[in-house]
């Protein structure tokens, strides 16, 4: 999925985030500066059901507009995975990690 926050945003004449975070307030949806920042700006982590039911009616837009299916990047599991790059290894011995303290390290 791509997130198209800002662009249906901007076809509707809102052109700063801190304008569209008092609209979302004026709705019910109280936004901190810091996560509007993710909304706006880019792929946000996660984003509540609910919060995009406000967003979406803030903007008069649906979820497709704001949310857009991106099915070609979707892989089948049983899919050869492309061009992998090699490990490669110097041939000298591995490097253990090892504590300042002198104690060992817990069992892998």
């Amino acid at each position: 999925m791509r997130w198209n926050l800002r662009l249906a945003a901007a076809n509707r004449g809102i052109w700063k985030a801190s304008e569209l975070q008092r609209m979302l307030a004026e709705h019910g949806l109280k936004i901190s500066a810091g996560k509007m920042s993710g909304l706006w700006s880019g792929e946000p982590a996660s984003i509540k059901l609910d919060d995009l039911d406000v967003i979406c009616a803030v903007l008069g837009c649906g979820v497709e507009e704001v949310l857009i299916a991106e099915p070609d990047k979707v892989k089948r599991a049983d899919e050869p995975a492309e061009h992998q790059p090699a490990v490669v290894s110097s041939g000298g011995p591995s490097v253990m990690p090892r504590r300042r303290d002198g104690r060992s390290l817990p069992p892998v």
